[in-house]
């Protein structure tokens, strides 16, 4: 396909993401977003639906005719890549992104890819949507990224208050993977959980991500009685299998998490077993979804024959992108006009019914505005499917 560079005379080749399609293709200059994230392996699920959703909405854009910003029409094009859940990988996709010139990319979907790929974002002016926890990565110094999602040291606490309001929990266990991220997440929910009043009997048990038998991992943790047995970090693919051995156990009391999950993995891998099972869920429910958010699920489904609820969240990250750039067009290239328009920024939100509005938050958890403003949904998978346990929302 040929193309030829867009020039213009107030920024003659600054927008290197810019490109125009050949005139038998579309008149539209084109904006490149990018996309670093885990796509293979046991957490693929959560990097898939970050690049189905990017991949839905651009389609759906571009059908209309194109983004506006400042008085012109650009089609939008998502450059993915896999970084299979591998810092060194994420590396190379951000530099990846940056010889393309492209500086705005979404993800990565694990702490220790976002904290890696950290220098790369600050050295050639992208803003990156991170999907990962570390708070240094979102508090000054550091300005380059902003949290796509809610985090779990604000997920947590609101699972552990509403089970202990509603269920009479009151005592607690966690059990994570032998990884940075699980164990970072761990340790945040341990503090919440004590900070909240629970009685946290175990704490230090930990797994392979390679596990096959999660027996011999569960028998002591299950052995200390807890009310609730939190699976910190835990990814889509072990999440059934956990739920499953607890179970087959004898645990019968509650189970959450507060990482996103794939009802259908859960469905397939751990089945009736997985009832009751609390996770961090879409940004969306049906009492919340607008008439675009029900599209949007539409459009997905027809892309990829399948819909994951955790899209729901996944969705606004481009937009937040794209809206911030059009209140701003000077951000186009210059992330410098981007991070200043954040402060003030405030849009329609096109996914909730109402008068919602796209924000950026995360003062009180960061001290600066590095956090999309999203709805807290926390779920409860039942019979195949997510049902809503509650709605928060983070300041």
């Amino acid at each position: 396909m040929n193309r030829r560079t867009l020039l213009k005379s107030t920024a003659l080749g600054a927008v290197a993401s810019l490109s125009f399609f050949g005139m038998a293709q579309a008149e539209n200059p084109v904006l490149k977003i990018g996309f670093v994230g885990v796509t293979s392996g046991p957490a693929a699920a959560w990097g898939i639906s970050n690049q189905r959703s990017m991949e839905t909405r651009a389609d759906w854009l571009n059908e209309l005719g194109g983004y506006e910003i400042d008085g012109t029409k650009y089609d939008i094009e998502i450059v993915a890549f896999d970084d299979q859940k591998d810092p060194k990988r994420a590396i190379a996709g951000m530099e990846k992104m940056a010889q393309e010139g492209i500086h705005y990319v979404v993800g990565p979907n694990v702490d220790d890819g976002a904290a890696a790929v950290r220098p790369v974002a600050e050295q050639n002016g992208i803003m990156y949507f991170p999907y990962a926890f570390p708070k240094e990565l979102y508090t000054a110094p550091a300005s380059n990224a902003v949290l796509g999602m809610v985090a779990n040291y604000q997920s947590g606490p609101a699972i552990y208050k509403h089970l202990m309001e509603n269920n009479g929990v009151k005592k607690v266990a966690f059990v994570a993977a032998n990884e940075s991220d699980p164990l970072s997440q761990r340790d945040g929910g341990v503090e919440a959980a004590k900070t909240l009043g629970l009685e946290v009997v175990s704490d230090s048990v930990t797994y392979q991500v390679d596990t096959t038998d999660f027996t011999p991992v569960l028998l002591p943790v299950i052995q200390t009685q807890p009310d609730l047995l939190v699976l910190s970090g835990v990814s889509p693919a072990n999440a059934p299998q956990l739920i499953r051995s607890a179970r087959e156990l004898g645990y019968e009391g509650l189970i959450s998490t507060e990482t996103a999950q794939d009802a259908t993995v859960l469905q397939e891998g751990a089945g009736e077993l997985a009832n009751g099972f609390i996770s961090v869920g879409g940004a969306s429910t049906p009492e919340l979804a607008s008439d675009q958010m029900r599209e949007f699920v539409d459009r997905y489904t027809q892309k990829f024959g399948e819909y994951n609820d955790e899209s729901n969240t996944k969705v606004y990250a481009l937009e937040y992108i794209l809206e911030t750039i059009k209140a701003n067009p000077a951000a186009m290239t210059d992330v410098e006009a981007f991070k200043t328009t954040m402060d003030t920024f405030e849009a329609p939100n096109p996914y909730m019914v109402g008068d919602a509005k796209l924000s950026y938050v995360g003062t009180t958890s960061f001290g600066q505005k590095r956090q999309v403003s999203v709805p807290l949904v926390v779920n409860v998978f039942k019979d195949g499917a997510f049902e809503t346990l509650f709605v928060a929302q983070v300041d």
